[in-house]
């Protein structure tokens, strides 16, 4: 009669062991996780799409436990290639595809700062560039109503980025002259429109 019992008992723990794992790999696929990359920097300063990265990383790996769970389907090795397997994979596929883009972004940073480098190179060069023009030209300090050119040009630009609304087409008016004047007394400079060395360093600073 004991051995009966016990023949009993292990065959229901061995039930509920079953149903156990069952349950377990049900709602836990094999390595369902998609980890989150190691290379990305948790301080990035795009807080949003550090954000947006954490979020899609959470709903791939939640439609992986989904899928699995309700329909035993896995979408990253399917089985099947019926109507319903092919649209779970293909949902599958667009939210890893925003995985993948956001962690490309992340992982950008120091290409950027490259970027921002060669810009901030070509605005010194452009400036010295500037000044180069207006040494070798010894009317610089005299431009005229009337007088056009690349450095009429150049300095119209400056003044533009200024906030000045004045025309930028190389030609130095009385709109021209006026706004030197202009700017010269913002600065507290000698105001007299004339374009002089301390004028043209207050523009290009």
């Amino acid at each position: 009669m004991k051995q009966i019992i016990i023949i009993l008992l292990v065959v229901i723990v061995g039930i509920m062991g079953y149903n156990l794992y069952k349950k377990y790999h049900r709602f836990n696929p094999p390595n369902f996780e998609y980890p989150v990359s190691e290379a990305v920097d948790a301080n990035h300063p795009d807080k949003e799409l550090l954000l947006n990265y954490y979020q899609a990383v959470e709903a791939v790996n939640g439609y992986v436990i989904t899928q699995w769970s309700a329909n035993e389907l896995d979408v990253r090795n399917p089985e099947d290639d019926n109507a319903q397997t092919l649209a779970a994979v293909s949902e599958y596929s667009k939210k890893l595809g925003y995985v993948k883009y956001f962690e490309s972004q992340l992982l950008k940073p120091k290409e950027e700062k490259t970027v921002i480098k060669k810009d901030a190179s070509k605005v010194e060069n452009r400036k010295k560039l500037i000044q180069k023009l207006f040494y070798a030209n010894s009317q610089a300090n005299g431009l005229q109503i009337g007088d056009r050119g690349a450095l009429v040009y150049e300095i119209q630009r400056l003044l533009v980025q200024k906030g000045d609304s004045i025309v930028h087409d190389g030609i130095f008016s009385t709109e021209t002259f006026n706004a030197i004047y202009a700017f010269e007394e913002q600065n507290g400079l000698f105001a007299d429109g004339i374009l002089d060395a301390i004028t043209l360093d207050y523009l290009l600073n």
